[in-house]
């Protein structure tokens, strides 16, 4: 294997022998997938999350970009997920734009998440994001919960939301949170990331932005620890100046940390 320049995964230096130890294993097991590629390296190297959980998404993650840098060479993708690698995502009929909604915020009743659960759901919120959003649908990098926006009133759907894995270092974050580098590589995992939010555009009604973010400060701290083991005390969002104002972030400043870009 050539000499190659400094490579990170979550954070750490990975050292010479570390990456000449993946390569053995991916050159030894051709036959093994992706992700089973993954699960082995992260035991190998005890790559796992607080508590105790391999990182295979992010590992999986890792090996694609060793593979795209030639130090490695992977399996070819399972037909079944080649097509997810892409960042193209077919358009259906499923999330054409519906009649233009503007009502009173309090004749939506109750504004509920609905967590995507299944791959039928799954599938449909990519293809919201994706036909919808400005930035489109981008695999997310680490772990992640994805949501629909719900109305109470009649189950209709509003939006789409997402958390994921936090950006490893933010100067404007870190100082505002006032910690070393030590105790960010302690505790960043209590840090999650708003990465996608989408308000469907046929959807008009005052401070629903605000209401779903009070209700997601409430509910995705506990589904986060449900699904990976800890609970999150800080969430934080990036905002597009050019295209938002981001006021509906601002009663939140003490739990959501914001960051224009």
């Amino acid at each position: 294997m050539r000499p190659i320049p400094c490579i990170t995964f979550c954070g750490q230096t990975i050292r010479q022998d570390q990456l000449s130890e993946i390569a053995m294993i991916v050159a030894a097991f051709p036959k093994l997938t992706r992700t089973d590629l993954a699960n082995t390296i992260c035991e190998l190297l005890s790559w796992k999350r607080p508590p105790g959980k391999l990182k295979t998404i992010e590992c999986r993650q890792f090996l694609e970009r060793l593979d795209a840098m030639g130090i490695i060479q992977l399996p070819a993708c399972l037909t079944k997920y080649a097509k997810r690698t892409k960042f193209s995502v077919d358009k259906t009929e499923s999330s054409d734009a519906h009649a233009l909604l503007t009502v009173k915020l309090r004749d939506l009743s109750l504004i509920l998440l609905r967590r995507v659960r299944n791959y039928a759901e799954r599938q449909l919120w990519y293809e919201y994001m994706d036909r919808y959003h400005y930035l489109g649908y981008r695999i997310p990098f680490g772990a992640q919960l994805r949501y629909f926006i719900q109305s109470g009133m009649n189950w209709a759907r509003l939006g789409c939301l997402q958390f994921s894995s936090p950006a490893w270092k933010m100067a404007a974050r870190d100082q505002w949170i006032g910690w070393s580098d030590e105790e960010r590589k302690s505790n960043l995992q209590k840090i999650i990331n708003n990465s996608r939010f989408l308000n469907f555009p046929w959807v008009r009604v005052k401070n629903l932005a605000n209401s779903v973010l009070a209700v997601a400060v409430k509910k995705v701290p506990g589904d986060w620890c449900e699904c990976y083991g800890y609970r999150p005390v800080l969430m934080e969002a990036l905002v597009d100046q050019n295209q938002f104002k981001g006021m509906c972030y601002n009663p939140y400043s003490g739990r959501i940390f914001v960051k224009s870009k």
